[in-house]
């Protein structure tokens, strides 16, 4: 079926907005200090539907300060590199540089590390951090140690507190780096890894001892990025160039430019390939490149990692599978129904053995973060309804028992990611609560919804007179 990326739940704002002292129902709880953060596409000015691509949205950050019980603020601001500034008729914003290429606002994921916001995109295209209030500071490179373009997920290891990621850019050809990020917010590690080809890597996953790299089918697309950067006449000449300099050299303005640029038709420039064989790479954290032991798996994309644990001579993965993705929808990942399989790599046998968990069509699982890369019980989910509509359900996976509860708002609402935060830095897995955007379609405004971990009711909501657009993911930022 075929989705309407800007209608809908996904209509984009057209202002920013500052709410104070927002009506709460039910009791915040007193210890949550920080921000509630969501970061997702809102484009700026009129957008060709039949060429837009979801993902490349210009971003914008939603966030609601929660203290001492009560919601002080909610603000949504988009996230100006040069190009937003420029759509948005301001002052020139300087460019990446070093930092990646300026393609599209950061608009996948927020976060707070090292005392900084930052938002967060991938493909080699700039992070940008922010202020504590929302508005942009300018590009991320961690004080100079990582060029190139991040990730939109990195793993924190719960006992460092280092931020590990594995990035991925057409600039970097067939090699993706795999770094580590101090407390401090500078690159302490980097390790290049060669792929098999100029591939999308959207998440990765960490075990205590390994990094867990997926590499699918999905492909930079030169002739596509020909196709709609020059005439007819050169577009094979022009193809054969894109090729040739993809990985060695600075991509040129005009072909950088077009990947992001509306109503060229472009939209994202990777696609599935069928030749392509899907394998996963394990790499002992404190190895290089020539330590990755490659496994083959069957065909399927994975956006997002649940969690990863090892187990004696084996990894554990837990993750979304899609069946293919940008094969037959080239403007958003609507390519057929997931699901929440496990994958077993057996390092001694050298194999992988893949099972189905829960065959619910699902998205944006996310686990207690305190339990990343450890054997973990919960996972929680977002249950897609069938042709992509709005979905309305939070699942509640139990890894153990076998089980799922889903929790559902109503026929009328919209769901996002929800995160978790513990009781206390000690308590139980599922002690705590889970933090999300819900919206109500007919008024047009949200709730930031608190709930129990543990059975999924309702303990407070936080009253947003105003829509937020579906979007990607967030996090809570607690206060120092």
């Amino acid at each position: 079926m075929r989705v309407d990326y800007l209608e809908g739940t996904m209509a984009p704002v057209r202002e920013e907005t500052t709410l104070t002292d927002l009506a709460v129902t039910g009791a915040l709880p007193e210890r949550l200090n920080g921000r509630y953060l969501r970061n997702g596409p809102n484009p700026i000015g009129e957008i060709d539907p039949a060429a837009y691509h979801w993902f490349t949205g210009d971003g914008m950050v939603h966030g609601v300060r929660l203290r001492d019980g009560r919601a002080e603020w909610y603000r949504n601001r988009w996230v100006r590199g040069p190009r937003a500034a420029r759509l948005l008729g301001e002052p020139d914003r300087p460019a990446g540089g070093a930092a990646g290429m300026d393609l599209v606002g950061a608009n996948t994921n927020v976060i707070g590390h090292a005392g900084r916001t930052l938002a967060l995109v991938e493909g080699g295209i700039t992070n940008l951090e922010l202020t504590d209030e929302l508005d942009t500071v300018g590009p991320c490179d961690f004080d100079g140690t990582l060029a190139g373009g991040y990730t939109a997920h990195p793993k924190r290891d719960p006992r460092t507190g280092e931020l590990h990621a594995v990035s991925y850019s057409f600039t970097r050809g067939d090699r993706v780096q795999y770094s580590v990020i101090d407390v401090h917010g500078r690159a302490r590690r980097t390790v290049d890894i060669p792929v098999g080809g100029s591939l999308m890597m959207h998440d990765f996953a960490l075990t205590e001892r390994h990094v867990v790299i997926y590499d699918l089918p999905v492909t930079f697309d030169a002739d596509r990025v020909a196709r709609a950067s020059f005439p007819a006449p050169v577009r094979v000449p022009a193809r054969l160039v894109i090729d040739a300099l993809v990985g060695r050299v600075r991509i040129p303005d005009p072909i950088a430019a077009s990947v992001g640029r509306r109503g060229s038709g472009a939209g994202l420039p990777y696609r599935w390939d069928p030749r392509r064989p899907a394998r996963v790479g394990v790499m002992p954290r404190e190895g290089g490149a020539d330590d990755v032991r490659w496994f083959e798996i069957g065909p399927c994309y994975v956006f997002h990692s649940l969690n990863a644990y090892d187990d004696g001579d084996t990894v554990v993965c837990d993750v979304v599978r899609h069946p293919k993705m940008f094969d037959t929808d080239l403007n958003g990942p609507n390519e057929g129904r997931t699901s929440l399989d496990r994958w077993i790599i057996d390092l001694a046998a050298g194999k992988v053995v893949e099972s189905r968990r829960d065959d619910r069509y699902q998205e944006f699982p996310r686990v207690d973060e305190r339990l990343t890369g450890h054997r973990h019980r919960y996972g929680y989910a977002v249950e897609v309804r069938e042709g992509a509509g709005p979905s309305d359900t939070l699942l509640k996976h139990d890894l153990v028992e076998d089980t799922v509860r889903s929790r559902s708002f109503g026929p009328d609402k919209a769901v996002g990611e929800f995160v978790f935060d513990p009781a206390a830095p000690d308590a139980a897995e599922d002690d705590g609560v889970l933090l999300g955007l819900v919206s109500d379609l007919p008024t047009g405004t949200t709730d930031l919804t608190v709930l129990d971990a543990a059975t999924l009711e309702t303990i407070a909501a936080v009253h947003i007179p105003a829509r937020v657009p579906a979007g990607f993911h967030g996090n809570w930022v607690p206060s120092a």
